[in-house]
């Protein structure tokens, strides 16, 4: 960032790629993979060293315009990611993120990425949860990127306005939009140990093959997700009610008896990895109810998705 006797438009190089994480954070939330994201960063950098020294220093802030550019390129990214993923085998899910730390709402130092905190707007950790990226690609290129750019990084209306190309009038119905579609997925729990808790028990109840605990920690609409992306078997449907979910998952581990099923951060909350001799076979996100049941299930199985899974975490000092 600029520092006090030297003006935003003279960054160097390292400043400006200072700036990195935050666009890998942004353009996550926006396309929901990690490779997808390092091409859009990779390519807004790109037309920033295309302009001259000259254009460089007439952009007063260079981060807008880096956002800004960023969001451009994912908007138009979004389009064709669509017609894509109606191709796709099965279920479509993001991919899940392993290194919580990267994706909070604080920078290394402790300051907020977002000083905004309005009220309609959700926190960082919040936006990277399995579920609310599934709703993210439920909604129109343009909702997703308004809503991101603005209830979620903080860009007022007039500069997303900007970026997709319709009024700030437009850009707000477009949040609000989005909002409504949130609004419509089930509450879940902002208890971090209660959270803990029901996911330790479902891992339990999995490992003896207990089904009458599975069935009391699902909820009885409980909802199994399964992307194998036509690479490995799975579901190609969502399996939908406690009981069903639970006989699916009894099934799966008496199949594979030798599966290890593992606790470990998805996306910024407990969610469980699954080890087959040693190799990552499935990452699994669980979202939790404020009753303490599970509501859904995201089991991603791709492996093209589990790059960042393959290796084990190094222990922390």
């Amino acid at each position: 960032m600029s520092t006090s006797d030297s003006p935003e438009t003279e960054l160097s190089l390292p400043a400006l790629f200072a700036e990195r994480r935050r666009l890998i954070n942004l353009s996550y939330r926006m396309l929901g993979t990690l490779q997808d994201a390092e091409d859009v960063v990779q390519e807004t950098y790109s037309r920033w060293y295309a302009l001259s020294e000259a254009e460089q220093q007439a952009i007063a802030t260079p981060l807008a315009w880096l956002t800004k550019v960023a969001g451009r390129i994912c908007l138009d990214h979004l389009a064709s990611a669509r017609v894509r993923r109606e191709q796709y085998t099965g279920e479509w899910l993001p991919e899940p993120l392993r290194h919580s730390g990267t994706w909070s709402s604080t920078d290394g130092d402790g300051t907020r990425l977002n000083t905004r905190d309005p009220a309609d707007q959700v926190t960082l950790d919040e936006s990277v949860s399995m579920g609310m990226l599934v709703v993210l690609e439920s909604m129109t290129p343009a909702e997703r990127v308004a809503f991101v750019l603005h209830d979620v990084f903080g860009m007022p209306f007039a500069e997303v306005a900007e970026t997709v190309g319709r009024s700030p009038a437009a850009c707000r119905q477009l949040a609000a939009s989005a909002r409504r579609r949130l609004a419509k997925a089930r509450p879940l729990t902002n208890d971090a140990h209660r959270h803990r808790h029901v996911v330790s028990a479902f891992r339990v109840a999995c490992e003896t093959g207990d089904l009458d605990a599975l069935v009391q920690l699902l909820d009885p609409e409980a909802r199994s997700h399964a992307d194998g992306g036509d690479k490995v078997r799975a579901a190609t449907r969502t399996v939908v009610g406690g009981e069903k979910v639970a006989r699916l998952l009894i099934g799966l581990m008496r199949k594979d008896p030798g599966m290890d099923i593992v606790e470990e951060h998805v996306n910024d909350r407990l969610g469980l990895v699954v080890r087959l001799d040693g190799a990552t076979v499935a990452v699994i996100a669980v979202d939790v109810d404020n009753d303490d049941r599970i509501t859904d299930l995201w089991m991603v199985l791709n492996p093209d998705k589990l790059h960042a899974w393959t290796e084990r975490p190094t222990p922390s000092s």
